[in-house]
């Protein structure tokens, strides 16, 4: 992800706090422990052979193999294209008997070339094949592009009225008048609130608005774009995860944690440390990524 690139040179002059903000308005200590999922942008990466997949893994096997490594990803391949419930069908296969979930991306035809009017049908199409996820379909995201404004909020906030309400949706913008007007801001808020629509957090090191710590219903879906293994990714993740224990106490019912990076190479080595942060602040059991060796026994990934 290019979004909120910063050069490396000036990372360190980033301010990466946490801003304030809490769930008050969403959270309810049920004495149920939350679920928690932690993925990335893809299953099918070649650099990763040897790192998280046996070596002379094909393509064919990637997800299959992903899914004992992780529990869920953000699917991006479908904002790109519309697949079939058949398409989709061969995903939850390689899946089955997991508690995995995809988390698919709204397509680019209805989020960023549309302007919300006449797609009934687009729409009606992605679902049905979204819906074929079934157990294993996590939290859906429209993301609205950069130049998407507040001014345009109206048509937005009818187009998120109309989904079914029996589906999880999450909704990402970007424009920064979306944040820094209040008045906007707040109202953005109590309106998803309202239709019990999630509000994504970005946390990126050149736009730190959009990790604007806000939960609009009792789930967090969060895209956590590093930097290439740079010293203040970690002391990010270290910040992320003592806010994610505080949520977690309050009664957050579901999280979705995604790593990005501009090259996904070493985001084995990001989650491998992110795994183990969450597990030991937050008392989690997450499975630490690992991958089977050619001598058939499983082995530890030894990705540092």
């Amino acid at each position: 992800m290019e979004f909120g690139k910063v050069p490396t040179d000036k990372l360190d002059k980033v301010d990466f706090s946490l801003p304030p903000g809490s769930g008050d308005a969403v959270l309810q200590k049920t004495g149920v422990p939350g679920k928690v999922y932690v993925g990335c942008t893809s299953w099918g990466r070649k650099e990763w052979i040897g790192k998280l997949f046996a070596p002379g893994t094909k393509d064919a096997g990637f997800l299959a193999q992903y899914a004992t490594l992780y529990n869920a990803v953000e699917l991006n391949a479908t904002h790109y294209k519309i697949y079939s419930p058949a398409d989709i069908q061969r995903w939850v296969d390689k899946v089955r008997g997991r508690a995995f979930r995809f988390c698919p991306k709204f397509p680019q035809r209805i989020s960023h070339y549309s302007d919300f009017k006449g797609i009934e049908d687009l729409t009606a199409a992605f679902l049905d094949g979204v819906r074929t996820f079934g157990e294993h379909l996590g939290p859906i995201f429209l993301q609205v592009s950069d130049q998407y404004t507040p001014a345009r909020k109206a048509v937005l906030l009818d187009y998120l009225g109309s989904l079914p309400t029996d589906l999880s949706f999450f909704l990402e913008v970007r424009h920064p008048a979306w944040f820094s007007d209040k008045a906007e801001r707040e109202d953005l808020f109590h309106r998803l609130r309202e239709m019990q629509i999630g509000l994504v957090l970005t946390d990126a090191a050149g736009r730190r608005d959009v990790a604007h710590m806000q939960l609009t219903v009792p789930k967090a879906f969060i895209r956590f774009v590093a930097n290439s293994l740079h010293p203040t990714d970690f002391v990010r993740i270290d910040a992320w995860a003592e806010r994610l224990r505080q949520w977690l106490d309050s009664g957050l019912e579901e999280l979705f944690l995604f790593a990005h990076m501009p090259d996904e190479t070493a985001v084995p080595e990001l989650t491998l440390y992110l795994v183990d942060k969450l597990n030991a602040v937050c008392g989690l059991d997450l499975p630490r990524p690992q991958y089977t060796g050619g001598n058939g026994g499983a082995q530890q990934a030894s990705l540092f």
